[in-house]
């Protein structure tokens, strides 16, 4: 054991021999691998790779995935264009890199460690002197900051509204870089900035940045983009001098020497090129599909595995959205009453197998979810300044969806729905529902732009009709449907928020009240409630779980009562289908399968 003056002569030596003063060893003291958004991270400061990864993974061959629609651009970080998530996940890097089998922890990436006090009032992180592009240029801190400004000037409202709260920026040296978050009390924006996707200064315009484009852009991540057909194809070569390929986080991943994506137009044409074996893995979303589609040769002789895997995520809300930019749907007795003529079990049973789960909460099967149970006394002391925010239904835990009898004419469900939208102003007139003052007619547009959210549609449709109301289902094209989803250009939509088991900024961009006007936001609804933004606030300034779960229930218990959305329903499992040469490691991450871990077989 060191004593005590043993240890005060090791100070002072590093003290001498580094050139440091005194008031840098705080500094020191909080040097950190990696930063949770509650608690520490799981993993230790010497960890040897991820759990979920197999560090002795073969190295090789190729894996063709598939996506359904089209693209016009390559950068998913502009408002602009319809574009893969391929050059953030595989060309780009950021500084630090989340663990999938934490709820929100990142590690050391092109940071190799960060300096952060436990008020997080700044952050400084400290880059890996070997980061590099792959044309060779080193990544540096100004990389960094380049790509800070490019994001808050022109990326989506999630990076404006999040790094718009950061008071100054400082280049501390080449590879050091802090930032000044005093002043935002969000707990969050550390993990946020050390999310960020590094652009390289030297080889990005900056005046062309928030445009579409179809150029790979160079980046320091483990993959170049080697070919791209416009709506078509895009595939990437493994990097042979990738400069991280033997740090912990990224031990065992990568491991396919080329990545090929196939786009498709539609989902059956999707369908059957699985089977036809023209790509291999696939996530499979439809329960008819699921239960009937894969009694095919190739599954019954093995050459497709078809494998079910428990979700331990929260399921987030899936459901009909209303614009209640739209003066039809801004009355909340009238999205009740539309409610109402959901039938539920008739849709599941006739058209799903019964396989799917209603949605009652925004964070569906969690801890987070407001669903049957009462607000805690945290949760009242959160929304006391907001009376009426909430339903005393919802506040007691009492209430879920409508559940009409599964007979899909529900006649009780149906009176209920016309007493509400005769208090809100409409009356049933020789068969349609007008409003009471102009004798203007209820009709409204679903936008679709696939044929199962179609059929979905279609069959809501014929619900409202049976009380009067027209509702006009349109399908449209890939690039239609985002480019008028991106300007509110719609009444109704089918929508899934995902949730993750670390709400967080995201939020902002879903509910928060700026984010209702600003374009291409994910504030689908148009919601503007400032007992929403206060409860967005309380989540981010938790600083112990028990804070966080009671501000994201009380989050959850407002949205419920606002009836912004129809709630539909979710998949209890992850259902996987993939070609049998392609192999996967035995731990499966909280966040469900990641590819990036498998492998492909010796042939």
């Amino acid at each position: 054991m060191v004593s005590r003056f043993g240890r005060i002569l090791v100070f002072l030596s590093a003290i001498v021999f580094t050139g440091v003063g005194l008031s840098a060893a705080p500094v020191a003291e909080a040097l950190r691998h990696g930063i949770a958004m509650h608690g520490e991270p799981a993993l230790p400061p010497d960890f040897g790779h991820l759990p979920y990864a197999d560090p002795g993974a073969r190295k090789g061959g190729r894996i063709t995935l598939a996506l359904q629609g089209s693209f016009d651009s390559l950068n998913p970080l502009i408002v602009l264009g319809v574009a893969p998530d391929v050059v953030p996940r595989y060309v780009l890097q950021s500084l630090m890199m989340r663990s999938t089998d934490e709820p929100f922890t990142m590690y050391g990436l092109v940071a190799r460690s960060v300096e952060m006090p436990d008020d997080r009032s700044s952050i400084t992180f400290n880059l890996d002197p070997r980061a590099r592009f792959s044309d060779g240029h080193p990544l540096t801190a100004e990389d960094v900051h380049f790509t800070f400004e490019l994001l808050k000037k022109h990326g989506k409202p999630f990076y404006r509204s999040s790094f718009g709260q950061v008071k100054a920026v400082e280049i501390l040296d080449p590879h050091r870089i802090g930032f000044d978050l005093s002043g935002s009390n969000d707990r969050e924006l550390p993990l946020i900035i050390a999310m960020m996707s590094i652009f390289p200064a030297h080889a990005t315009d900056k005046e062309a940045f928030d445009k579409t484009t179809l150029t790979p852009p160079i980046g320091s991540g483990p993959y170049v983009i080697t070919e791209v057909k416009p709506g078509e194809r895009v595939v990437l070569k493994r990097r042979s001098d990738f400069w991280a390929e033997d740090l912990p986080i990224t031990r065992g991943l990568y491991n396919f020497d080329e990545i090929r994506y196939d786009f498709y137009r539609d989902a059956n044409t999707l369908f059957e090129a699985f089977k036809a074996g023209l790509y291999d893995f696939r996530l499979e979303g439809d329960p008819s599909r699921w239960a009937t589609g894969y009694d095919i040769p190739s599954v019954r002789d093995g050459r497709i595995v078809r494998e079910t895997m428990p979700i331990r995520m929260p399921k987030g809300m899936n459901g009909f959205v209303f614009n209640t930019r739209r003066p039809i749907f801004s009355d909340s007795r009238v999205r009740e009453a539309l409610g109402y003529m959901f039938d539920f079990e008739w849709v599941n049973r006739n058209l799903f197998f019964d396989l799917l789960t209603r949605s009652d909460s925004y964070f569906a099967g969690s801890d987070l979810s407001s669903a049957g149970k009462p607000a805690d006394e945290r949760e009242r002391k959160l929304l006391a300044a907001f009376p009426g925010a909430v339903r005393e239904d919802i506040l007691e835990g009492r209430w879920s969806p409508p559940s009409p009898d599964g007979s899909g004419r529900d006649r009780d469900m149906a009176h209920r729905a016309l007493e509400l939208l005769g208090q809100a102003g409409w009356q049933i007139e020789n068969g349609v529902l007008r409003k009471s003052e102009t004798g203007e007619p209820f009709a409204f547009e679903m936008l679709v732009n696939s044929r199962q959210q179609e059929r979905l549609a279609l069959n809501l449709a014929q619900s409202l009709s049976r009380i009067g109301i027209r509702a006009n289902v349109r399908l449209v094209d890939d690039v239609q449907y985002w480019r008028r989803l991106a300007e509110f250009d719609f009444d109704m939509i089918q929508w899934a928020w995902s949730a993750t088991a670390s709400p967080g900024n995201e939020q902002r961009n879903r509910w928060g009240s700026k984010a209702a006007q600003q374009s291409g936001s994910f504030n689908r609804a148009g919601v503007q409630s400032p007992a929403i933004d206060r409860m967005i606030d309380a989540l981010l300034k938790a600083r112990s779980r028990k804070d966080f779960v009671s501000a994201v229930r009380a989050l959850d218990r407002i949205l419920l009562s606002g009836l912004y959305v129809i709630p539909l329903f979710h998949v209890g499992d992850q259902w996987l289908a993939y070609d049998s040469s392609v192999q996967r490691p035995a731990a499966t991450p909280l966040f469900g399968a990641n590819i990036d871990t498998w492998w492909r077989k010796q042939e």
